[in-house]
């Protein structure tokens, strides 16, 4: 996969959340040099910012999933769901990268402090949402957490297809393309940060159940799951796509030890022809196609139709791994 340099240095020109992924991950930076640009994301830029945000008790917007002002029969509940909260917050930190030292004692203040909006059960205990808990036991991993109950969850709540779906509870026994990308998203970044792995046939099983249907697919008729796996958008959120898909593909694979799996191939070529082609000013990019409508603390990326730093990032690192692994 050859990289222009002038898209390289575009993308190092960013908030050091980015840059330090571009170092480490595509200009092939020494670990001194990207290790360094990492730690400004405590103190610099996006990183800074929304750490500024948290509020004393540990939380961000006064809620775990929802800000503690957010009314369902609003108009701004018609726009979108707001992106402020405690989750959310932790979920955008933690994958920029951000050390666990820079958020001291907010593990501690969540379990004291924050209660979810479903049933008002505990912060680390999570809850029925299949989503919602892959991403707590992730935050947990990271934080310190104890997050040994929703990893047994996801081991007990399995569906029988092999994925999991957050509409479990009100009698859904298929699996979800979004509610197993975000549980297997959680379970490896469990994993991984842990080193446990008790729930590896579980995350294999739930890996089989998106390749056997080539990572696109219905598997009852055949057809696109949905027209959201072509749309790409920064920040990912909750929605699958190729792109999101793809990224979690290779972090597996990579922490594996196996090679990419062929039947990814359709979904790798989806992300291949979202590249801006040459002779365009864009050209060599990936364009941001969709913004999930909502309150936030800022903006994280350009807005819909302008070439993203994100999304070629991932793009570009998706494809790197997937031509260089299978050239060997």
């Amino acid at each position: 996969m050859t990289i222009s340099p002038t898209v390289l240095q575009w993308m190092l020109d960013t908030d050091p959340a980015l840059r330090w992924q571009v170092e480490r991950d595509l200009a092939d930076e020494p670990d001194a040099v990207w290790q360094h640009t990492r730690g400004r994301v405590a103190t610099e830029g996006m990183g800074a910012e929304l750490l500024a945000h948290q509020d004393p008790d540990g939380q961000w917007a006064g809620g775990a999933y929802f800000p503690a002002d957010f009314d369902w029969e609003s108009e701004e509940a018609k726009e979108g769901q707001p992106w402020t909260a405690t989750t959310w917050s932790l979920n955008t930190l933690r994958e920029w990268g951000l050390g666990s030292s820079a958020l001291a004692g907010t593990a501690e203040k969540l379990a004291a402090n924050a209660r979810w909006e479903y049933d008002d059960l505990p912060y680390w205990g999570g809850e029925v949402d299949a989503c919602i808990n892959g991403f707590t036991l992730a935050n947990g991993a990271w934080l310190g957490a104890e997050v040994d109950g929703i990893a047994t969850w996801f081991a007990e709540h399995q569906l029988p297809d092999g994925g999991w779906n957050c509409e479990w509870v009100e009698g859904s026994t298929r699996s979800s393309f979004h509610s197993t990308l975000n549980s297997l998203k959680g379970i490896l970044d469990w994993e991984i940060r842990t080193g446990d792995t008790r729930l590896r046939d579980v995350r294999h099983t739930g890996e089989e159940y998106l390749l056997s249907r080539r990572m696109l697919y219905r598997a009852s008729t055949g057809e696109h799951v949905g027209p959201w796996v072509e749309s790409f958008g920064y920040p990912f959120r909750h929605v699958y796509t190729s792109l999101n898909a793809l990224d979690y593909l290779r972090r597996a694979s990579l922490h594996d030890g196996v090679p990419p799996d062929e039947r990814a191939a359709d979904a790798i070529d989806i992300v291949r022809q979202a590249q801006q082609p040459d002779g365009q000013r864009s050209a060599g990019t990936w364009v941001q196609q969709r913004h999930f409508a909502g309150r936030e603390w800022f903006a994280l990326d350009v807005p819909v139709g302008e070439s993203s730093p994100w999304l070629t990032f991932f793009a570009l690192r998706v494809l790197r791994w997937w031509d260089e692994s299978l050239a060997q």
